[in-house]
């Protein structure tokens, strides 16, 4: 049931400057959440009026109409037909940008319909000059029948004007208003169809209901097939019915805004058009949109090193003091190798989360992303992704983390679940130090004119993992079901100045989610990997130590070498060790032996402890500059069955093109159960990367061994 406390709606089309609107007047006082039931993102804020009222604001999804196409926009249509939901509202504020206001008037005379208290919200109020547009506020208000408020976000113009009308707005009681359509026989007797089996607070709720009864969560089983009963022996036409209602309400307030604008000037080309001209240009449009992606992989790339590298140590120094404080133990260990190095691993990628989603919330602010998505759709719908998925696979080219995250924009299920599952298959940062040591044993280092052989074959990597993600959406496009229209019906909205605070609040949100969220279950995994890797049958890991310590005695190996031969020897020992040994027959078809194994389980973790994990293994130090010591000493391992090389070019190549497809990446694993809400589609994308990567490596590997 609702609680007692006011609740407002923030409702409006996208690029309305709805969110802006929800971040000036909540601020920081704002939390996100979800849906009961879906995997959509609900953000409640609160403030404080002047009349000591506190009420809850909530910013419900952009939404054209209330016949909704995306699951998104029947999150607003489930709410507002369910006055027993706690997110029903006691009042609503309408949001509606300034300039072509037709195109907002659709929505806010369905809702003025439902008989929710409303006050109708302008924005961008501070583009009129710019535009030469103007409305008779009192026009409309005589028309709508609420109090129209214009404000500006960017200037902070009557904000606590609007406050000071929600005083009045929170105090009014839903009341039916006229209809701002005729209704046919049909639509009358559908009606009183609903009215019999659920109880709506006005008629025009009732038609929705009857609409959309097939999927609205909120209807009993016995409610909703008594409707669709009850409709069958009614001409209710539902899609001819939506047309002829649209076309009505257009036909109805067109005069009045009409007749309520005045244009100062008039401009055919506008700013805008004229940036557009080159922007969506079918070249030079791509081209830009590729430089400035290029750009922002780069500064993930780039950009993020030093505060990662600065994290990294900072938890390095961390662990250090902690071990020189506490006593050596199992204790000690785990906080400072499970604990520690787990809360290292997530706070690690918060530069790059930061960095891409800072870019992305400029390019979203200042109208350039609408763009973006209007020229790649019908590229990317061809592969059952959307024209926003481009900025996720060019993001997972340095973390599949954020570019993951950064698919909450896509409002299709589909596409966006499609675009999750098959970013991981673009190659990320993590996978170069793996691509370092074996690609030496693949690739010869030659020239071939300016060009290098194994950076062509480095290259090869890319264009592999990216035509593995293009063909796996493919598959994904006829094997995900959807009862989602799949097309694009967008608002290319006015170029405007970033606001920094929406910017802020973006990131903040961003960073917040992947540290709680998936940051548990990174850590829990973190913890799991390291009792493997560290513990094993007590009598085999004190042979281990013992070992290692009779060779020391007996100087056949130096004092320098000790350490990390009997890590070499514990890790061999470790439940970790035993579950590569347990795993050989497995990975023998792709010519992998039990010390592969051993770095397979611990690069769960992520694909760069490979390097790390084979360091140990071969007794090398684990520092950048002793990877040539590691390809050495992986040169010189012998194959016990052959006698040949251990890593010659069938299994280093079946290694790669396994790292280049393989889920090795636990991080990635708890951002997809974050973002899709359920292990059920993590599964799906572990298995089917791993299958993908099992099946190619067993190919290479069968048809050059």
């Amino acid at each position: 049931m609702k609680s007692t406390k006011k609740t407002l709606a923030l409702i409006g089309n996208p690029n309305s400057g709805k969110s802006s609107l929800f971040n000036a007047l909540t601020g920081l006082h704002q939390k996100i959440s979800n849906y009961p039931g879906v995997t959509v993102d609900k953000k409640v804020g609160r403030i404080s009026l002047s009349s000591g009222d506190e009420v809850e604001i909530i910013d419900f999804p952009g939404i054209y109409s209330l016949y909704p196409n995306s699951s998104d926009e029947r999150v607003v249509v489930e709410t507002l037909t369910d006055p027993d939901s706690p997110n029903y509202p006691d009042a609503i504020i309408y949001v509606a940008a300034s300039q072509e206001l037709e195109k907002h008037f659709l929505l806010a005379s369905q809702i003025k319909d439902l008989g929710i208290p409303m006050v109708f919200c302008l924005t961008m109020t501070d583009l009129k000059e710019a535009h030469g547009v103007s409305y008779d506020a009192q026009h409309l208000e005589d028309y709508l029948g609420v109090s129209v408020v214009e404000v500006s976000t960017m200037k902070s113009i009557n904000i606590d004007g609007l406050k000071y009308k929600l005083i009045d707005l929170i105090k009014q009681v839903a009341s039916p208003t006229r209809a701002y359509t005729t209704r046919s026989e049909a639509e009358r007797k559908a009606i009183e169809a609903v009215d019999q089996v659920v109880t709506q607070r006005s008629a025009y709720a009732s038609l929705l209901v009857a609409h959309h009864h097939d999927w609205l969560q909120h209807l009993q089983a016995a409610d909703r097939m008594h409707i669709a009963s009850s409709l069958n022996g009614l001409d209710f036409q539902r899609t001819r019915l939506q047309i002829d209602e649209t076309m009505s309400r257009f036909n109805d307030f067109a005069p009045v805004i009409r007749k309520a604008e005045h244009r100062s000037k008039t401009e055919d080309v506008t700013l805008t058009d004229r940036i557009d001209h080159i922007i969506t240009h079918r070249v030079f449009g791509p081209l830009i949109f590729l430089a400035i992606m290029l750009f922002v992989f780069q500064a993930i790339f780039s950009f993020a090193e030093a505060p990662m590298g600065w994290i990294e140590e900072g938890f390095a120094s961390i662990s250090g003091a902690v071990s020189a404080l506490l006593p050596g133990g199992w204790f000690t260990n785990l906080i400072t190798e499970g604990i520690i190095a787990g809360l290292g691993g997530v706070l690690v990628f918060i530069p790059q989360i930061v960095i891409l989603f800072t870019l992305i919330a400029l390019l979203e602010e200042s109208g350039y992303m609408s763009r973006a998505v209007f020229m790649f759709d019908g590229l990317m719908q061809r592969f059952g992704l959307n024209g926003r998925s481009m900025v996720a696979l060019i993001s997972s080219g340095a973390c599949a983390i954020p570019a993951i995250m950064s698919t909450r924009t896509i409002a299709n299920w589909k596409e966006r679940l499609t675009t999750i599952m098959v970013a991981p298959l673009i190659s990320c940062s993590a996978r170069i130090p793996v691509y370092a040591v074996l690609i030496g044993f693949v690739v010869p280092a030659q020239d071939i004119g300016i060009f290098n052989l194994q950076g062509l074959a480095f290259m090869g990597l890319y264009l592999l993992g990216i035509a593995a993600a293009l063909l796996s959406a493919l598959v994904f496009k006829f094997v995900l079901k959807s009862d989602d229209p799949s097309f694009l019906m967008m608002e290319l909205p006015q170029y405007k100045r970033p606001i920094w605070t929406n910017v802020v609040l973006t990131v903040k949100e961003k960073v917040w989610t992947f540290v709680i969220e998936a940051g548990r279950v990174i850590l829990i995994i973190s913890i799991v990997l390291w009792f493997l890797a560290s513990y094993g049958p007590g009598e085999k890991m004190q042979q281990a130590a013992a070992s290692t310590q009779l060779q020391l005695e007996q100087g056949s190996i130096e004092a320098s070498e000790a350490d990390f031969l009997e890590a070499s020897a514990r890790l061999e020992a470790s439940y970790a060790g035993h579950l590569g040994k347990l795993i050989e027959p497995v990975i023998q078809p792709m010519g992998f032996d039990w010390k592969m194994g051993i770095a397979l389980i611990t690069s769960f973790a992520a694909r760069e402890v490979f390097v790390g994990t084979m360091a140990t293994i071969y007794s090398v130090g684990q520092d950048d500059e002793d990877v040539t010591t590691l390809r050495e000493k992986m040169a010189a391992e012998r194959n016990p069955l052959t006698g040949g090389p251990r890593y010659d070019v069938a299994t280093a190549l079946s290694l790669l093109l396994f790292y280049v497809f393989a889920m090795q990446c636990m991080s990635t694993l708890a951002v997809t159960r974050r973002e899709t809400k359920s292990w059920k589609w993590p599964l799906v994308q572990f298995v089917f990367m791993t299958a993908l990567a099992f099946g190619s490596s067993v190919i290479a590997y069968q048809l050059l061994a």
